[in-house]
């Protein structure tokens, strides 16, 4: 692999970057800025989010659109028909580099396509950020997958639908855009909005990095003391009494006692027990000795849980939903997430005893 000395690789960020670029990021010098990218995810070669496909010598079109500056370039600079892909392959060995997001075609990015097929017109601080960070499925694709089966029915032909990852784009958007299942005949909360200087991505982010300074939050939420500790609403959504807490308290609470009820769904409606894997593909699994713990071995692609139901998929697809997303839980749109996670619970309480009655939706 070969890697530039510091000042030849400065001076070709310097070459990328248009002047209004470079004013905007006037205050630190050419050096501090290309050092703050090499530090951060984008910049990671060793990350399996670019060394993926390394053995197959190339990334396929579906993938290389935001695993790949060479991809995300072809998709920015073409007509973006298929939501996320292009059509074709790339070479293996870049990352999300300056031209990336410093290129013409990003600049000029103004309306992204989401999986749900809608458009959203974005301000240049989010649109290119959207265009990766945005999952790769909706409530379409949940619902066109069970299509009219019968919400309790195990079927062969369904088989875990993932969200995908960093999808804080489709969170902070919620209903405008659907990443999240949302369930007919209920409302949901629209795209999270701050106060008007703090209402991009990299108002909140830092551009190069990409780490939240909690220095620019705590001037309006002065109590805080850390990002969990901050609290949008009044309402106490899980009736533990205690409406100080962060939001990300209520939001960890119902996200456990939606895993509590796919669990006991799982074993008494589906018939086969079930328990999730955050880091192993497809995330749930047999639990084959029941004890509601991954033990060895259990997290294996073969061993995948494959008895799902379409009220079963539903409820696990919000599950994971909300856990991809960290930042829906203080600042993406904790709204959106309380909905998705109690409205799954109400569902799964039509065939197996969920307790709902100390909970409120937002």
């Amino acid at each position: 692999m070969f890697i530039r000395p510091l000042a030849t690789f400065a001076l070709a960020v310097a070459l990328l970057l248009p002047a209004a670029v470079l004013a905007q990021d006037r205050g630190p010098t050419l050096t501090e800025i290309t050092e703050a990218w090499l530090a951060s995810p984008h910049a990671d070669r060793s990350a399996e989010a670019f060394t993926h496909w390394d053995e197959d010598g190339e990334i396929p079109g579906r993938c290389a659109v935001c695993h790949s500056s060479t991809g995300v370039l072809d998709y920015l600079q073409g007509p973006m028909e298929t939501v996320g892909a292009i059509d074709h392959p790339v070479g293996i060995g870049t990352v999300v580099s300056c031209a990336t997001c410093h290129s013409s075609a990003a600049a000029n990015l103004d309306s992204v396509p989401f999986p749900s097929g809608v458009h959203v017109t974005l301000e240049r601080g989010s649109a290119v950020c959207a265009v990766c960070h945005q999952g790769r499925a909706a409530t379409g694709t949940v619902n066109a997958a069970i299509g009219s089966g019968e919400p309790d029915t195990v079927s062969a032909d369904l088989g875990f639908i993932n969200s995908h990852y960093a999808l804080s784009s489709a969170a902070q958007q919620g209903s405008a855009v659907h990443g999240g299942y949302e369930y007919p005949g209920r409302r949901y909360a629209g795209p999270y909005a701050h106060v008007p200087e703090f209402n991009t991505c990299v108002s909140c982010h830092r551009p190069h990095s990409l780490e939240v300074n909690l220095a620019s939050c705590t001037s309006c939420h002065e109590n805080a003391d850390s990002f969990a500790a901050i609290r949008t609403s009044p309402l106490d959504y899980d009736g533990d009494g205690d409406t100080s807490e962060g939001i990300t308290a209520p939001i960890a609470t119902l996200h456990a006692q939606l895993g509590e009820a796919i669990a006991l769904y799982a074993a008494e409606v589906a018939g086969t027990p079930i328990v999730y894997s955050t880091g192993s593909f497809p995330y749930f699994f047999i639990d084959t000795d029941g004890d509601g713990a991954v033990s060895e071995g259990e997290d294996a692609y073969p061993n995948r849980y494959q008895s799902w139901t379409p009220r079963l998929l539903r409820a696990a697809y919000n599950y994971q939903f909300v856990a991809q997303d960290g930042g829906a839980s203080y600042s993406h749109n904790p709204h959106y997430a309380l909905q998705l996670l109690y409205d799954s619970l109400a569902d799964l309480s039509e065939s197996v005893a969920v307790d709902l009655s100390m909970l409120t939706r937002p």
